[in-house]
């Protein structure tokens, strides 16, 4: 704990002097804002036109935060199953914004690719500290499957010795049996299976007509021996490009425990390898973790590389939800590349800290170069960030302003939109903040307590008070997710003061 407090004297004292030397920001140009009855402040209208590199009037880099938008949920499933089990997640496998995310939202979502900017905030029982929400959103999924493009999917699956334990490769046949049936049509799958070596069992083949001759390629699935992930990851790009489908969605689904111990095994390399075909076709790599030896940081940092994202599936309903809801529903993509940056105002602001997102952090001057790469997300998708924010006492006005930036994933056309906040928009405790509100900030607390504080959430209160506020809110929004956090909290049988 020395050692995280030491930290964060550090980066606070850092933080401060920049404050004291800043200039005072100009606000990004600003599609028009309105404010809600809840005091969220959400960017509707036409996106805000970008700037032109060297553009005086942008904010200095002291007072900006930048990071490419995730939508990985894994870390807070395999910690709920981890608890579940008996067990405590490792520190280290704990990524809050994993866990703020992985739950349902309020905002207010557009009716066309692109995102809506919701920002709210709640001040702290920490004096002069806030959490400030800053909600991204996107249309919702097509109700109708047939309005989406087709898909080309292919499946990656791990058959290595450990994949023999049950909840690993057991429920993935399961799993890919119940999506076989519920694929539409004129969808394509092809199955890449690697033990010691890879190779491709079915290539790139139609729903139509074949559905019997996948569900053969997948029933023949059985465990082997170990575990080359790395020439799978490469066999399944090769099989993907051969089956290469225009005016479809083209996806990687690597489902794996991610224990690699033969062949590459460094993340970085493996997509090395893939590059060239990850970035010339469009292909993106979809994570499905399973299994309660899990590794977690090889599987987060390949998706993340691969411009995808990752789940971890612990039984048949959460297995069933990703294969034959999420997956299906969000072939279509939204918005590549997408980013967001947030300008707070060195006025009102004294210091501030991104809650999580380490990995997805991106150079401030970097929001505007579309060669970065961003995150690509689909319809019916929410990212949430946290930010814990320390105003100067005494003063009121702008906060922050927050905009997202994405390109259009047929013509990558940039696009931009923005939301602000006031000082008078801060609800004075969290408690009197919405619903939903008050989950993330459960959410990220709980992430804060698995990881021994690491990422000094303000006002976090007692494990008692914590259970008790999370019950409260199972009842409230009447959420199974709700219900399932207030579970683990439980399960987690936290111990400590609040700050």
């Amino acid at each position: 704990m020395n050692r995280h407090r030491t930290r964060r004297r550090a980066r606070a004292a850092l933080l401060a002097a920049s404050a004291a030397s800043a200039l005072l920001l100009t606000a990004c140009s600003a599609a028009e804002n309105h404010t809600n009855d809840s005091n969220h402040t959400i960017a509707t209208g036409a996106p805000a036109p970008s700037r032109a590199a060297g553009d005086e009037t942008a904010a200095p880099s002291d007072h900006l935060s930048t990071f490419a938008l995730d939508v990985d949920t894994a870390s807070y499933g395999y910690a709920r199953r981890t608890l579940a089990d008996g067990g405590r997640p490792d520190p280290s496998t704990v990524r809050p914004e994993e866990f703020v995310n992985s739950f349902r939202q309020d905002y207010r979502t557009p009716g066309h690719n692109g995102f809506t900017v919701t920002v709210d905030g709640a001040r702290t029982s920490r004096p002069n500290w806030s959490l400030v929400r800053v909600g991204l959103a996107t249309r919702p999924a097509a109700d109708d499957a047939g309005e989406r493009p087709p898909a080309a999917l292919t499946f990656v699956i791990d058959v290595s010795g450990s994949m023999g334990e049950p909840g690993r490769l057991d429920l993935a046949k399961k799993s890919l049996d119940t999506m076989t049936d519920r694929l539409r049509d004129d969808d394509s799958v092809a199955l890449v299976t690697f033990s010691e070596h890879a190779e491709t069992d079915l290539p790139m083949t139609r729903l139509g007509g074949h559905r019997a001759e996948i569900h053969d390629a997948v029933d023949r699935l059985a465990p082997l021996s170990s575990t080359n992930l790395g020439e799978g990851v490469e066999t399944g790009y090769a099989t993907a490009v051969e089956g290469l489908r225009k005016n479809a969605t083209n996806r990687v689904v690597l489902i794996s425990d991610a224990l690699a111990n033969d062949g590459e095994t460094d993340p970085n390399a493996i997509l090395r390898r893939i590059d060239g075909d990850r970035r010339e076709y469009g292909i993106t790599l979809f994570g499905v973790g399973v299994g309660s030896d899990y590794g977690d940081a090889l599987m987060e940092r390949l998706a993340d590389k691969g411009d995808g994202h990752t789940v971890y599936v612990s039984d048949t309903a959460t297995a069933s939800d990703v294969f034959c809801r999420q997956l299906p529903q969000n072939i279509d993509l939204v918005a590549r590349d997408a980013k967001a940056q947030v300008a707070f105002d060195p006025h009102t602001v004294a210091e501030f800290h991104l809650i999580g997102y380490q990995d997805r952090k991106v150079a401030d001057q970097d929001f505007r170069n579309d060669t970065v790469d961003g995150g690509e997300v689909g319809p019916g998708h929410t990212v949430t960030a946290l930010y814990a924010v320390r105003t100067n006492p005494g003063t009121d006005g702008h906060l922050a302003t927050a905009t997202v930036r994405w390109l259009d994933p047929d013509t990558r056309t940039p696009h931009e939109n923005t939301g602000a906040i006031e000082t008078d928009a801060l609800h004075e405790d969290i408690w009197s903040a919405s619903p939903r509100f008050q989950v993330a900030a459960v959410a990220a607390y709980f992430a804060d307590a698995l990881a021994d504080g690491e990422y000094d959430i303000p006002g976090a209160p007692s494990p008692t008070k914590l259970r008790s506020w999370a019950t409260a809110l199972a009842r409230t929004t009447e959420d199974k997710q709700v219900t399932d956090l207030a579970t683990a909290i439980r399960e987690a049988g936290l111990s400590g003061a609040a700050d």
